[in-house]
């Protein structure tokens, strides 16, 4: 299988300012939401799309200083994809690949509001629980 790394845009990239009053004692707990979505073009089995997402966001029983949402996709052409086991490892590397980018983007971000930068953790293996786990691996949708 061979994985060419065509490029990488933003599709949705927010930062909103929570007029949220937080204790000097209080630990902050920011919990960042992670998720996935893979695709591939109808007519074009080799052109795949990896969007991560990461949303975090203020809630009355959790209240955050401020909500972020950012989504990234990236594009890739993927040959000699045979059968489901192939997949899951162009997803696993593909959303390895993608991960740093939606780190330096969030961090990027949270710097240019003007509030202390939001450092998402280095993560060396899987990202997703059921890239940990074979049999719990799905990938689907396409674009039409």
């Amino acid at each position: 299988m061979k994985i060419d790394f065509k490029g990488i845009t933003g599709e949705e990239i927010s930062f909103k300012l929570n007029r949220v009053k937080i204790a000097p004692d209080d630990k902050l707990d920011i919990k960042p939401q992670f998720s996935r979505q893979v695709r591939k073009v109808t007519g074009n089995d080799k052109l795949n799309f990896v969007a991560l997402s990461v949303k975090i966001e203020s809630t009355e029983e959790e209240p955050k200083p401020f909500n972020v949402n950012v989504t990234l996709v990236g594009v890739f052409e993927v040959e000699d994809m045979k059968g489901a086991a192939d997949e899951r490892k162009f997803v696993v590397e593909a959303t390895k690949l993608v991960y740093p980018y939606l780190r330096a983007t969030v961090t990027n971000l949270t710097a240019s509001a003007y509030i202390a930068p939001l450092n998402l953790p280095v993560i060396s293996g899987p990202i997703f629980p059921e890239d940990r786990d074979q049999f719990a691996f799905t990938a689907g949708g396409e674009l039409n």
